[in-house]
């Protein structure tokens, strides 16, 4: 009788063992798949005209100023203005950049002596000389945030 009871007792803490085992996971799946995600909402009201789109990329370190980025949206304008929100983010530093694309071909067109003919913008409206960084335009998002980009 008392090897039975030895028996039923490590089966029973066996079983313990792996049912808390199993919720231990099921709990830390749950709580990492349940990071907080914003939006961001990006306007200019400086468009000088309604010729094309306004291209905006959100940008991390790794895509600024190397094509598109993590996410991108190709706005019409309207009355001068335009308004895109980016949607499900991470939390994270981010930059965007915007072009108003007259032509509509995709990309910022240069004159001669590599100016850019097209009005161009970023995050934090930096006043630069020279081609942007991404610590010129960088921001830390952690909750939703509104932000207006100036050409």
């Amino acid at each position: 009788m008392s090897l039975d009871i030895y028996t039923i007792t490590i089966k029973s803490i066996t079983i313990m063992k792996t049912l808390a085992l199993v919720i231990t996971f099921a709990l830390t799946s749950f709580f990492s798949y349940s990071q907080d995600t914003y939006s961001l909402t990006v306007t200019v009201d400086n468009v000088l005209n309604s010729n094309g789109h306004v291209l905006v990329g959100l940008h991390t370190e790794e895509t600024f100023m190397k094509g598109k980025g993590i996410q991108n949206a190709k706005a019409e304008i309207k009355d001068g203005k335009i308004l895109v929100t980016f949607e499900d983010l991470e939390p994270g530093n981010y930059a965007v950049m915007v072009l108003h694309d007259e032509n509509d071909n995709e990309r910022m067109d240069m004159e001669m002596n590599g100016m850019p003919k097209e009005s161009y913008g970023m995050s934090n409206n930096p006043m630069l000389y020279g081609p942007p960084r991404f610590t010129d335009a960088k921001f830390e998002l952690t909750e939703d945030t509104k932000m207006n980009i100036r050409f």
